[in-house]
């Protein structure tokens, strides 16, 4: 069973990314979006790889006290699926 404290923020990251895709901003992430979908991801897959994106940002501006880095942002969304924590080789 999962923390509830988990829970939230999972559902809290998921919400950003909601956010993003209604918006259209940044436009990056709904392209993303239909990437992945294209790449046959799920929608709630392709939600879910975007939501690694989103946390790795949240966390890397708290743990670093550093302001948001749009462009690093968007080219971790670009990358996806590799995850934003692997290495240039692509493992982790």
């Amino acid at each position: 069973m999962m923390n509830p404290t988990n829970e939230r923020l999972r559902q809290a990251i998921l919400t950003v990314v909601e956010q993003q895709l209604l918006d259209g901003e940044p436009p990056e992430t709904r392209l993303t979006f239909a990437r992945l979908q294209a790449q046959g991801y799920s929608q709630d897959e392709a939600r879910r790889l975007i939501g690694c994106v989103v946390a790795t940002e949240v966390f890397g501006v708290l743990r670093e006290s550093r302001k948001y880095d749009a462009q690093g942002f968007i080219a971790r969304l670009r990358a996806l699926p590799k995850m934003p924590w692997d290495g240039e080789d692509g493992e982790a």
